[in-house]
């Protein structure tokens, strides 16, 4: 990350970072494949982080 960030702003990018995971392979086998994708998934370019 660039250096010109506050403390807060990154923290909130990191959150943001951590939701766009895919859904783990051990709950996709543990749910028999009824969970297969994470609906809060969020492309970095198509749409917007808003974190300030």
């Amino acid at each position: 990350m660039a250096a010109r960030k506050s403390s807060p702003r990154k923290i909130r990018l990191l959150k943001k970072t951590k939701q766009t995971s895919p859904v783990p392979a051990w709950v996709i086998l543990r749910t028999n494949r009824t969970v297969r994708t994470n609906p809060k998934r969020r492309a970095w370019r198509s749409t917007d982080a808003e974190v300030g």
